[in-house]
């Protein structure tokens, strides 16, 4: 397989299906799939595990800068690696959910994720899922999506995820838990979740089917002698 060197980027919001377009079109494009938001999990893991203070900016920096987070392609999806060892489960737990805020709002953090996220990208052509993928991480991407839906839409979606892990939460709890993390992402300190400059924006709320939102991007993604070139 030729090596590619196209970046594309996908921003948006928590429940707007996102994240699963993204695996979809880094398959249908044959690109590697970078899963921003899993490094920033994959640290805050680490940082658990190790029992970090999390209050502790200058400890958490310096665990950031000694660890070394890796992808890699799997059949449902990327596979996280710490130092060597698996934790693509590991960093879906809801203890790390509530936690990764301590470690994403560093800016030094960031940086160390930033850098390992470039590092990802040059070794070939990816495709980056994230919330400052096009603004920060790679803004001179070939194409950049920003993606979202509206609230109630969202809503629906996320109650069915956590209804179909066995997570029991009503419609109202989801709602207040989708708005607060909508409010926290686009006041972050750094890293903060907006449509990036020259970005496609993409409202995926009128289906639930994902090849036709993903068609919304591929339509985007047209120009077949371009690509071809920035693959090749």
């Amino acid at each position: 397989m030729k090596e590619k060197r196209i970046v594309i980027t996908i921003d948006g919001t928590c429940g707007s299906g996102k994240s699963t377009i993204a695996r979809r079109l880094a398959d249908r494009l044959g690109l590697v799939y970078l899963d921003t938001g899993a490094m920033y999990r994959a640290i805050t893991w680490k940082a658990l595990q190790t029992g970090q203070d999390l209050n502790d900016r200058r400890a958490l920096i310096e665990l950031a800068e000694r660890t070394e987070i890796r992808l890699r392609r799997g059949e449902r999806g990327p596979r996280v690696f710490v130092d060597g060892a698996e934790v693509t489960e590991e960093i879906r737990t809801p203890r790390v959910t509530n936690a990764v805020k301590h470690l994403a709002d560093i800016p030094e953090v960031r940086s160390e994720m930033v850098s390992q996220q470039r590092r990802i990208a040059e070794a070939g052509g990816i495709l980056a899922e994230g919330r400052d993928t096009g603004t920060v991480v790679f803004p001179d991407a070939d194409y950049k999506f920003y993606v979202d839906a509206p609230i109630e839409v969202r809503l629906r979606r996320r109650h069915r995820e956590f209804a179909g892990k066995g997570i029991e939460m009503t419609e109202d709890e989801v709602k207040k838990d989708l708005l607060a993390r909508d409010a926290a992402d686009k006041s972050r300190p750094v890293g903060a979740l907006r449509v990036p400059e020259g970005a496609i924006v993409i409202d995926t709320g009128a289906t639930d089917e994902v090849e036709e939102n993903l068609k919304l991007l591929l339509k985007h993604i047209k120009e077949v002698d371009r690509v071809d070139k920035l693959i090749s």
